[in-house]
């Protein structure tokens, strides 16, 4: 399952806040952030059977493909490739469960991705699957 979490943000003449109140945290275990040095680099694919992660964009804009895995043993080249743009001007996390493999780039420069995660870093190394950028074929 993929859906996103609308969050909003509150202005006043200090500023402003952005949050997303309907973002339950409580099955949260670590969270990393990720930052491309340019425009061009692709961070992918890589896939979670077991862990489910949630995307938030701190700073400008990051194109993701999205690919739900059919059979684990012998993942299928030709499945669909979702693409979806996650900016932070559009405040909202991004909740993928279990089961997805994704690919990253920057679409703006300085742009950071907090990416949150179910399972603890002890657990990474038992659960990561990883494919090369161009190994699923209807890739856009």
């Amino acid at each position: 399952m993929m859906n996103f979490i609308e969050g909003g943000i509150a202005k006043d003449q200090r500023g402003q806040i952005r949050f997303v109140n309907d973002f339950d945290m409580s099955l949260v275990k670590r969270f990393y952030i990720i930052k491309n040095d340019d425009l061009e680099s692709i961070r992918g694919w890589r896939a979670h059977r077991i862990e489910q992660r949630w995307f938030y964009v701190l700073s400008g804009a990051f194109s993701i493909d999205i690919v739900k895995i059919d059979h684990w043993e012998k993942v299928s080249i030709d499945l669909e490739v979702r693409n979806e743009t996650l900016s932070s001007l559009s405040n909202n996390v991004l909740h993928l469960s279990p089961g997805y493999a994704t690919a990253f780039r920057a679409l703006e420069p300085n742009s950071e991705l907090l990416v949150f995660a179910d399972y603890g870093i002890e657990h990474a190394s038992e659960d990561d699957y990883t494919f090369p950028l161009d190994y699923f074929v209807n890739r856009i």
